[in-house]
């Protein structure tokens, strides 16, 4: 199991430290897949490279709490056994190819790189891997795709050669973060069937970030929904669709278009995400919140449990 044990990350701002996460906490367990969904600014892309770590590099900094993979802390682990955690037992998949992928170096040359890193294969033996890899995830000319550039691929066919790096060493968890955002719709269909064609395989847990409520229910087991840094309600994909507790998850729910009103204007939420270190008292929904009272404002809701798996943050839940 992947485990984020209440987690806040802290981010500069104008000199100053603020929360940017607070008191996050998910699991992932192999074969399952995981969403975290949420409008954008909520700290879903923090969240996820706080996993590997890669926020450090960014000047986010760990203010509490811990990740596990099975059991063992990534922030005790060495460089050394983090770099072979990375990639080798995590990998991520990034919502931009064309920033994940270095232009100046062939696609060959950056897959067989992963490969060798993590595992013990000679030169041919990882161009080999590498040939198998692009014809899994559906790339019929992988010999011809190893020599091109990234700049001489598409989009759908970049974030292919994506999810290919990212399966290189066989890894037991991947990290999507937003991975059909800049595709197209016939594409994302055919990257989200990859996908999930990939995860059964192989059993992979997989963490899917997305702001598609219509994704989590096509992909997803379980789902935790995020606002302004804290998960606001988390739960198995039917017991949260069949039964939204939170407002801001009815909230998001009503904004799909397919419940949207025919020939209506589309649903949205007043207002927006408010940034870090401008989070309001109490419940951080609440001024946007229309059934939103004096006791919100005034409480910092804990979790509240509706049964073994559903959990709640808001004051009101089960009250009504």
């Amino acid at each position: 199991m992947l485990e984020v044990l209440n987690l806040s990350l802290s981010v500069s701002i104008q000199g100053n430290r603020v929360d940017a996460v607070s008191g996050v906490s998910l699991a992932l367990e192999a074969g399952r897949v995981l969403g975290l969904v949420g409008e954008s600014g909520c700290g879903k892309s923090l969240t996820a490279q706080a996993i590997l770590r890669l926020g450090e590099f960014q000047g986010v900094a760990k203010s509490s709490g811990d990740i596990l993979i099975d059991g063992e802390s990534l922030f005790t682990m060495s460089d050394e056994r983090l770099r072979r955690t990375r990639g080798g037992r995590i990998a991520m998949i990034f919502q931009e190819p064309m920033t994940a992928l270095n232009p100046v170096f062939s696609i060959g040359s950056q897959i067989i790189e992963v490969i060798r890193l993590h595992l013990d294969m000679d030169k041919q033996q990882a161009r080999q891997r590498a040939i198998d890899l692009l014809l899994d995830v559906g790339m019929q000319d992988a010999e011809q795709i190893l020599k091109q550039y990234p700049d001489s691929l598409s989009g759908g066919m970049r974030q292919r050669v994506l999810i290919a790096m990212a399966m290189a060493a066989d890894p037991d968890y991947i990290i999507a973060d937003e991975p059909t955002t800049a595709l197209d719709v016939s594409v994302q269909k055919r990257i989200i069937a990859l996908l999930l064609n990939l995860q059964k395989k192989r059993g992979l847990g997989l963490l899917l970030v997305t702001h598609d409520f219509g994704l989590v229910a096509e992909m997803c087991d379980d789902v935790a929904v995020m606002y302004a840094g804290q998960i606001v309600e988390s739960g198995p994909v039917k017991e949260i669709f069949d039964h939204p507790a939170h407002p801001y998850t009815r909230a998001l729910m009503g904004c799909r278009p397919e419940v949207s009103e025919t020939g209506g204007a589309l649903a949205v939420i007043a207002g927006q995400v408010p940034p870090p270190g401008q989070w309001p008292c109490g419940c951080h929904f609440a001024p946007r919140c229309s059934g939103a009272d004096e006791l919100c404002s005034a409480t910092v809701a804990a979790d509240v449990w509706r049964d073994h798996s559903h959990i709640a943050r808001c004051v009101h839940v089960g009250s009504k």
